[in-house]
């Protein structure tokens, strides 16, 4: 059997996220898992999502193409590890599609989506190989990046029909 590791041991390998959402988890879940939806509110503006491409199921491709004028073009190309409708959806670049490894891995996301206050509570935790990682990419902008994209998010989300 495996010890289980304390709660906290790795906290600084992780980059936490919390938003109250004024949509359902539903809702929120959908913009997450159609691509057509992700490509709306995945990149911070002025960024643009121009190509995604998710296939919500474990193994599944998890694939964004993001364009900013100050950095170019920026893609991405992960595996889907957990895809729960409504509850949660887990996504990493440390594997491809099919779980076969990816040669340069950053991060994985771990998001929840808990109905809360007439919303959702939209819980974002990015777990990273080591605290320098982490670090790195608290440095890039993690809380204010997605923190945008939370409430560009949060936006779309709000006009959809569960």
């Amino acid at each position: 059997m495996i010890p289980a590791l304390p709660k906290d041991a790795l906290a600084d390998h992780d980059l936490i996220l919390v938003r109250h959402l004024p949509a359902t988890p539903e809702a929120v879940y959908r913009c997450w898992t159609e691509a057509d939806l992700l490509k709306k509110f995945f990149a911070p503006s002025p960024g643009e999502t121009p190509e995604a491409v998710i296939e919500p199921w474990a193994g599944g491709r998890f694939y964004t193409l993001m364009r900013f004028e100050e950095h170019g073009d920026i893609s991405g190309e992960g595996c889907v590890l957990v895809a729960e409708p409504g509850r949660r959806f887990a996504f990493t670049d440390a594997l491809q599609m099919g779980f076969r490894p990816n040669p340069q891995p950053f991060f994985s996301a771990d998001i929840t989506f808990t109905a809360r206050d007439g919303g959702c509570e939209y819980r974002v935790v990015a777990r990273h190989v080591d605290a320098e990682t982490a670090g790195r990419h608290a440095a890039m902008g993690f809380q204010s990046g997605w923190g945008q994209v939370a409430d560009q998010l949060g936006a779309l989300a709000s006009t959809l029909n569960d």
